[in-house]
């Protein structure tokens, strides 16, 4: 049992300058949309001080986010208290504490492991939690693997800069947690890889399924940023410390091929890119004449989700390898 005494004080943000010296394709892929095909967008009026392309329909390029503007896309701790209080105004952005994203996935995992208390024990007197280091094991009466665990599909809504993904910092207060302390279900998925294979090369391969079973989406453009980036250097870091070496250029650009796919922008409520619902030019005909009518999106007009006249997003359904529009395997409530 290991105690997650006092946290070590480190620089989580990932420079995009630092990014594209290790790779600039590694930043390209980092930034695509593939629903559109494009770049993700701004989606938030808070960068519109530096000129016209940060406007909230701009795509977010590398220049822009790199050289002298390196340090434009901050962790939400690093930005001010005013950009902070003015992002929870218009788009209700509140960070979870990584306690409370710990004590909410232990209840899944006690429910899918049928016991509690696998990864770790909370103490809700100091808000933090002990880890258990002895190998998790898993329930043979049941039949479930460990294999069936990285595969199980996890999703985080609204993910932000992905808390529940992967904790490679508290959310809240910026503090750094170590890779055999964290608890995102990705950090979890990653423990059991480490714990069940030996060579690098099987390692390599089920990390990817780790990656590929995680999922989150968030409308703001800088965040979705911030949670690719996040996910990727939690796979780095896991892999040093795992085998004390570093991922080469080519699988790190491999995880980030993975990663573009499972971490999309979406607005949550039409599942479709956003902003991208509209005003539709339709022609009706009256007793003299022919006129054109902006009518609104259907969707919107009648709160129906398959209605909308935007960009339904995409993602990849890896077990299948196929592109999915995620509306399509939502159930109907």
């Amino acid at each position: 049992m290991y105690c997650m005494g006092g946290k070590t004080k480190r620089i989580v943000d990932v420079k995009e300058n630092q990014l594209l010296k290790l790779d600039e394709e590694l930043l390209e892929i980092l930034l695509q949309d593939k629903t559109t095909g494009k770049n993700i967008i701004w989606a938030t009026d808070n960068y519109l001080s530096y000129g016209n392309c940060y406007a909230p329909d701009k795509e977010i390029l590398i220049e822009l986010i790199t050289s002298k503007n390196g340090n434009i896309i901050k962790p939400r701790v690093e930005k001010s208290k005013e950009e902070q209080q003015k992002r929870v105004r218009q788009k209700a952005e509140v960070f979870t504490p990584a306690w409370v994203c710990n004590a909410q996935a232990n209840l899944v995992d006690d429910a899918w492991f049928g016991r509690k208390a696998q990864f770790n024990i909370e103490d809700e007197a100091t808000k933090t939690w002990k880890t258990l280091t002895d190998k998790i094991e898993f329930p043979d009466e049941e039949g479930k693997t460990w294999q069936d665990y990285v595969k199980s599909n996890w999703l985080e809504i609204t993910c932000g800069e992905a808390p529940y993904i992967t904790s490679r910092y508290d959310a809240v207060t910026g503090e750094y947690i170590e890779v055999q302390n964290r608890i995102g279900f990705l950090d979890r998925k990653l423990r059991i890889v480490n714990e069940n294979t030996e060579s690098y090369e099987d390692w390599l391969n089920w990390a990817k399924i780790a990656v590929q079973s995680s999922y989150g989406y968030e409308w703001q453009g800088d965040n979705i940023l911030l949670a690719r980036e996040n996910v990727l250097f939690t796979v780095m870091e896991n892999c040093k410390y795992k085998f004390q070496k570093d991922l080469s250029s080519k699988e790190l650009i491999e995880f980030a091929k993975i990663i573009v796919w499972n971490i999309w922008q979406m607005d949550g409520l039409k599942f479709v890119i956003p902003n991208s619902c509209c005003k539709e030019n339709k022609t009706e005909e009256t007793l003299f004449e022919t006129v054109t009518v902006a009518t609104e999106c259907e969707g919107c007009k009648k709160n129906i989700y398959k209605k909308h006249n935007g960009i339904y997003c995409k993602i990849m359904d890896w077990q299948e390898n196929e592109v999915v529009r995620f509306v399509d395997i939502l159930k109907e409530n």
